[in-house]
């Protein structure tokens, strides 16, 4: 098991100055549309990330330096498992920007820009169109009246699981569904209750087995399901071999999926999941 600290390993890209005010410093610049090996998409916290946009939970007080703190951990293992790391320019008047997973869905080379159910956060996404067109990704758009939260979409090998309801209305899935079937994927509609994103109840190990929690989620949808001890085990993040990002907050999570083979990279994430954040939100790796 390994827990992250703000050390990159050898030959890693470092994690990038989120506290420089000039953008040049923190955004990767791509000078052929020929994309990197593997791009990890990051946003720093805006100094508003206090007002950011809570649901199914008790609004709790959020620190804003020790969020800084951990955001640049949290990037600091990305970039240590390999990943380039490109910025996205700031959005400081949208509280919920850190959260970047929301404003794309990437396949192949097929980036769809979402439309944020939420209309406080659709501004987020220009940024984000503007970022993934300099790497020479090909770009659609969800447009009106459809609307889809990336933390919906949980892709496992050609299927691409999206949640209904909440955030993702049938219109933004009809729309995502028809942009990546063609790229050759399958998009399977699921029920989801009690949580945010579908992706606040379940994600998938390497070998496509299901990490789940609890029954927020119908999880007959899902061919390997392994029901985990804590609610932030149900969520990580694959940085590709063995390694799995995991949050500090589910200690046992991580000790069974290390004793199933895998290699546990631990982050502290504490300040974004009291706005509901889970280790998915927080960055969009394109391998």
């Amino acid at each position: 098991m390994v827990r992250a600290s703000t050390t990159p390993h050898p030959g890693s890209r470092p994690a990038p100055d989120h506290h420089s005010g000039d953008a040049r410093h923190t955004h990767l610049v791509v000078a052929s549309s020929r994309l990197p090996r593997r791009v990890a998409l990051v946003r720093p916290p805006g100094p508003r990330l206090a007002d950011g946009i809570v649901t199914h939970i008790e609004r709790s007080p959020v620190d804003l330096d020790l969020a800084r703190q951990q955001h640049a951990e949290y990037v600091a293992a990305l970039a240590g498992a390999g990943w380039d790391i490109v910025t996205v320019p700031p959005a400081d008047d949208c509280p919920d920007a850190v959260f970047i997973e929301d404003t794309i869905v990437v396949c192949d080379d097929l980036a769809v820009i979402t439309r944020p159910g939420a209309l406080a956060r659709q501004p987020e996404t220009a940024t984000v169109d503007d970022t993934v067109r300099d790497l020479g990704l090909r770009v659609e758009h969800i447009v009106a009246p459809g609307t889809v939260d990336g933390g919906d979409i949980l892709q496992i090998g050609q299927t691409v699981y999206v949640r209904r309801g909440g955030r993702t209305n049938d219109d933004g899935i009809a729309q995502l569904t028809e942009a990546l079937a063609r790229v050759g994927r399958t998009t399977v509609a699921v029920a989801l209750r009690k949580v945010l994103h579908l992706k606040s109840a379940v994600t998938a190990l390497p070998d496509g087995t299901v990490l789940a929690y609890d029954d927020s989620v119908d999880l007959d949808h899902f061919p390997r399901v392994l029901q985990v001890p804590e609610e932030a085990g149900a969520h990580v993040v694959l940085l590709g071999g063995s390694d799995v990002l995991i949050a500090a907050s589910a200690p046992r999570t991580a000790e069974l999926i290390d004793g199933l083979g895998w290699r546990p990279v631990v982050v502290n994430i504490g300040e974004y999941e009291r706005l509901e954040g889970c280790v998915t939100c927080l960055s969009v790796l394109i391998p």
